[in-house]
């Protein structure tokens, strides 16, 4: 977070104005239909440009946001070699990976169920925990969790009926990227804590670092876009813009206020958003076994975090 230094300057005599801020409860609300939104875009997307080329897009227009709160704050990006390369590990781990993963799983499966496989980032974090971070001690009832999250997720594939009528290559790409998140929470949380740097700077030099390996790497699967569609176009400078610049900064807002426990009650309301999303402006079709399952996973993903920490501040998309 930013470091707020006092003024040099001689006191007014004028009586302080309190600067007015939004109630955390609107910009918490504001954050999770960003980001419930989000899948709808990512669709939307695809639907004009391939895509590497929306995460490109959302990329830049994230990073631009982030470069901009910087200047205006005077903040400058980390400094070290060293820092700078477990920085691109967490920006390929936090961002370039899953969300190139989304957009390639939203060419087969509903907005929807890409918005459901990202609330699976909690138990996939308290899986991983329990390995990776020997001082997260599981209790029963987290652990209960696990096992009620993974079994919502059988229930939202229907598992029982031969998983039909399912992209398996989509869903298991949607699946990985939400596996992804709490992976780079872990990196993170082993190599780049304490640091001394804002979370500015950090998420700023973080969301570069991704946007120069999209960029590297878009070209070598797919050319320039003989013509630009203006609605997906549109949609991926939202998806950026909102769902990848604005976000980081509401939620890192949010931390800051009420602390991350509450932040990240936000990721639950993300796949209520998105399937209502899907389905009312896309006409996504809906089977029972879909918000039935969901229902099962959030519940199971709301005991992992019970008495524990989390792998991270919560799944973004």
């Amino acid at each position: 977070m930013s470091t707020v230094t006092t003024s040099s300057r001689p006191r007014s005599t004028a009586p302080a104005r309190p600067r007015a801020r939004l109630d955390w409860r609107l910009r918490f609300g504001a954050l999770s239909l960003i980001w419930g939104f989000s899948f709808l875009l990512i669709k939307v997307g695809t639907e004009g440009y391939a895509p590497f080329q929306v995460t490109l897009g959302r990329l830049v227009f994230g990073t631009a946001v982030l470069v901009t709160a910087m200047a205006v704050k005077r903040e400058r990006l980390p400094r070290g070699a060293r820092l700078w390369g477990h920085m691109a590990v967490a920006a390929f781990l936090l961002n370039a990976l899953p969300f190139s993963l989304f957009a390639y799983s939203e060419l087969t499966i509903p907005s929807t169920l890409a918005g459901i496989c990202n609330a699976t980032s909690p138990l996939w974090g308290m899986a991983l925990s329990l390995v990776a971070l020997s001082e997260d001690r599981p209790a029963r009832v987290r652990v209960a969790g696990l096992g009620l999250g993974f079994l919502g997720v059988l229930t939202v594939l229907g598992a029982w009926q031969g998983f039909h009528g399912l992209d398996a290559t989509g869903t298991a790409m949607a699946l990985l990227a939400s596996l992804s998140y709490p992976v780079g929470w872990i990196y993170v949380r082993r190599t780049l804590a304490g640091t001394g740097n804002s979370h500015l700077s950090m998420t700023g030099g973080q969301l570069l670092l991704a946007t120069v390996q999209l960029a590297l790497v878009t070209p070598l699967t797919t050319g320039v876009p003989r013509h630009f569609a203006l609605v997906p176009l549109l949609a991926v400078a939202a998806l950026g813009v909102l769902g990848t610049g604005l976000a980081v900064l509401i939620q890192y807002g949010l931390v800051a206020e009420v602390g991350p426990t509450t932040a990240q009650m936000v990721t639950y309301f993300i796949p209520v958003i998105a399937t209502a999303a899907g389905v009312a402006i896309l006409g996504e079709s809906l089977r029972w076994t879909t918000p039935a399952g969901a229902v099962i996973v959030l519940a199971g993903a709301a005991l992992t975090q019970v008495r524990g920490k989390g792998a991270g501040a919560g799944a973004r998309v």
